[in-house]
């Protein structure tokens, strides 16, 4: 299975929390990622979004269809997002649009095999793919992306 984690890109501060929308940077940010993800995702991917409204407009940017999922929103564990996602038993990849700590959180759990507090920043990208060799199934980074190391957005 593979499982990518997307942290919303950088948003407005403000109250209410699920509401505040993506500035400038952020748009670009998720623009960026967005080429690049479009660029190396399957079509068969699922794609499921936080019902926060900074995390529906970073999604929005890959003009790809997902699913608003309320078990990802700020208040997510790291067990809700992995059952939404159906780890380690979906057949095809997911996409996750999310929040920090806990996409950092789901990151640590599953590449180094316990609860730890990593740090992914906006707009970046892990992709955890997990593979199974002479019967040991491992779980490991296949890439991580961030918005700076992409080329400027062609739009």
């Amino acid at each position: 299975m593979e499982l990518i984690l997307w942290r919303h890109a950088e948003a407005f501060q403000g109250t209410p929390d699920l509401t505040r929308a993506l500035n400038g940077k952020g748009r670009k940010q998720a623009s960026k990622i967005a080429d690049w993800l479009n660029a190396n995702l399957p079509d068969s991917c699922r794609i499921l979004v936080s019902p926060a409204t900074r995390c529906v407009q970073t999604a929005e940017a890959l003009g790809r269809k997902f699913r608003i999922h309320s078990e990802l929103a700020t208040d997510s564990t790291p067990e809700r997002i992995l059952q939404a996602a159906n780890w380690p038993n979906s057949r095809e990849p997911v996409l996750i649009v999310g929040h920090q700590p806990t996409l950092g959180q789901v990151a640590a759990l599953l590449i180094s095999g316990s609860a730890q507090e990593w740090r992914i920043r906006r707009g970046n990208v892990w992709w955890i793919s997990q593979r199974e060799r002479d019967g040991v199934v491992s779980n490991y980074l296949r890439a991580a992306m961030t918005p700076e190391l992409l080329p400027t957005v062609r739009k």
